[in-house]
């Protein structure tokens, strides 16, 4: 399995001795792809001299505006956190995680998000994910948060551990749908609730596509299962319409 294959990817990352210290953690475990989210201060001096020896890390580290942008392409998508978040995610311990990580990898690549130093990853931020990383700490401390140089160095150790254990593939051929593909059925999906009047009903009414969000992520649907969801979608807004009037069909897939 390439390097290439798994994307390091540090969101709103405030302090650059941290990127160059993810780059060296990266570059001792056999890793190279680093995607950054609007970071605070890159390039920099502090994060080349943190990066010791991984300076071609560095300069291959690709900038972006948004987590979208970050995990183009990709399939399998892990976010890590410290907090606790409710039972709508699908939370693995590291070792685990590492494990599929891998797996995944080896027919399409995979990414896995840490956030900012201060508030980690938004839940904005964590909607393309398939799990959530914990890394677990003592239970005789009230401050679990590790510092993110520190966690990618600990899950960039397991995914090196999990290489040498000769993961095996998953047994379908077919790639994750991307995120790519996966806002496309979001968006085609929420066209289609609109057009026959299924809202949310719970005294918020905020939530419901979130949650339909995190249930298809949890499913972990490739690019086949998508386009059927995206054929069925079609169909039922074919049925609804009068013969010949087309004009706001959403794309087949």
């Amino acid at each position: 399995m390439p390097a290439s294959s798994i994307r390091i990817v540090l969101v709103g990352t405030s302090h650059p001795g941290n990127i160059g210290a993810a780059a060296r953690a990266m570059k001792n475990m056999g890793l190279e792809e680093l995607v950054l989210v609007r970071p605070k201060a890159f390039p920099h001096s502090e994060a080349t001299a943190r990066a010791s020896g991984a300076d071609d890390v560095l300069a291959r580290a690709r900038v972006v505006d948004s987590v979208a942008e970050a995990i183009q392409g990709c399939g399998f998508i892990a976010a890590t956190t410290s907090r606790a978040r409710d039972q709508n995610f699908r939370v693995l311990d590291v070792r685990d995680a590492a494990e599929r990580i891998v797996s995944e990898a080896q027919r399409a690549p995979a990414a896995v998000l840490f956030g900012a130093e201060r508030t980690g990853l938004t839940n904005e931020e964590l909607e393309p994910a398939h799990v959530l990383v914990r890394i677990p700490t003592s239970p005789n401390t009230a401050y679990c948060s590790l510092n993110v140089a520190m966690a990618v160095q600990i899950v960039a150790y397991e995914l090196l551990r999990a290489q040498g254990a000769g993961v095996v593939a998953p047994s379908s051929t077919v790639p994750l749908a991307t995120p790519e593909e996966m806002a496309r059925l979001y968006e085609h999906l929420q066209q289609v609730m609109d057009e026959v009047g299924f809202r949310d009903r719970t005294q918020s009414g905020t939530h419901l596509m979130a949650r339909i969000r995190r249930f298809l992520q949890r499913a972990e649907l490739d690019q086949n299962e998508v386009n059927i969801l995206r054929g069925f979608l079609t169909a039922i807004q074919n049925r609804r319409r009068p013969a010949g009037n087309h004009s706001d069909r959403s794309n087949p897939p």
